[in-house]
């Protein structure tokens, strides 16, 4: 999957914008909270997202999944290479990370951004 599949989609997601953060990153928020990251400069495409508490350790444990970098602690997992998992797999496992980012947003936020 290219950088540009990811974003067309994590842009398709209610509420979500994009915003490029430390010069190269491309970060998927809702309500300014970030739910997925994909850098820019990799060849091939790379995700970061989060997963469900239940899932995590399970998805670390296959070789295409790693803890992410500073977020691990918060349940987010690194695909270094899209291309390794199926592109149904990733999208749901984006869409997943969208709504538990979105569903955790305070009251008022959610009614800012017309979450539902």
């Amino acid at each position: 999957m290219t950088v540009e599949e990811l974003r067309e989609f994590a842009l398709s997601l209610p509420c979500a914008t994009e915003d490029v953060k430390w010069e190269k990153d491309l970060c998927f928020c809702v309500g300014a909270k970030m739910f997925c990251v994909t850098f820019t400069e990799a060849n091939p495409a790379s995700a970061s997202f989060k997963v469900k508490p239940e899932v995590f350790d399970e998805l670390c444990e296959r070789a295409e999944f790693e803890p992410a970098p500073y977020l691990a602690r918060y349940k987010w997992v690194l695909v270094r290479n899209t291309d390794k998992i199926s592109k149904k797999e990733l999208l749901e496992l984006i869409r997943i990370s969208h709504q538990l980012v979105g569903a955790a947003l305070p009251a008022k936020t959610k009614k800012e951004i017309g979450w539902r």
